[in-house]
C-alpha cells in the first residue's frame, strides 16, 4: 500500500491524537462539557482520533521503500485480526454478564488504533533488524 500523504502528516497525526486525548479533559475542567453536549464532544473526540490515525497511516515515512509498503500491508492485516479478537471478546463478555444495553460503537476507531500500533511496531522492528544484520 503506497503512502498518499507527505511526510509532515505523520507528526501532525500524533499532534491531533494528543489533542483529541487531552482536549475533552481540559474542556470539562473549564466547565464547557455538560450533560446536553457530552455526546457531541464524545463523537468529536472519536472523529479527531480517527483523522489522526489516518494521517499517521497514510503518510510517507522518512526512508520510504518497498519494505515500508510491505510493513503497512502487514499492519493492516494484523489490525484486522486484533480488532476481530477485541470485538469478539467484548461480545462474549457482554453475553456472559447479560448486558443487553451496551453496544460497542467505536470498532472503526479501535481498528485504526490497532493499525497505527502495528505499523509503528513493524517500522521499529525493521530498523532494529537492519541494525543487527550489518
Amino acid at each position: 500500500m503506497k503512502a498518499l500523504l507527505p511526510v509532515f502528516c505523520r507528526p501532525l497525526g500524533y499532534v491531533i491524537l494528543i489533542l483529541a486525548l487531552f482536549l475533552p479533559f481540559l474542556l470539562a475542567m473549564a466547565g464547557k462539557v455538560t450533560d446536553n453536549n457530552l455526546l457531541f464532544y464524545k463523537e468529536c473526540t472519536k472523529m479527531l482520533m480517527m483523522c489522526g490515525a489516518i494521517l499517521i497511516l497514510l503518510a510517507l515515512s522518512k526512508n520510504e521503500s518497498f519494505e515500508t509498503e510491505k510493513i503497512r500491508i502487514a499492519a493492516i492485516r494484523n489490525a484486522v485480526f486484533l480488532t476481530f479478537i477485541f470485538i469478539f471478546g467484548g461480545m462474549i463478555y457482554r453475553f456472559a454478564i447479560g448486558d443487553v444495553v451496551t453496544i460497542d460503537t467505536s470498532s472503526f476507531l479501535i481498528f485504526m488504533i490497532f493499525n497505527v500500533l502495528c505499523l509503528e511496531f513493524g517500522m521499529k522492528k525493521s530498523v532494529i533488524d537492519k541494525i543487527f544484520k550489518k
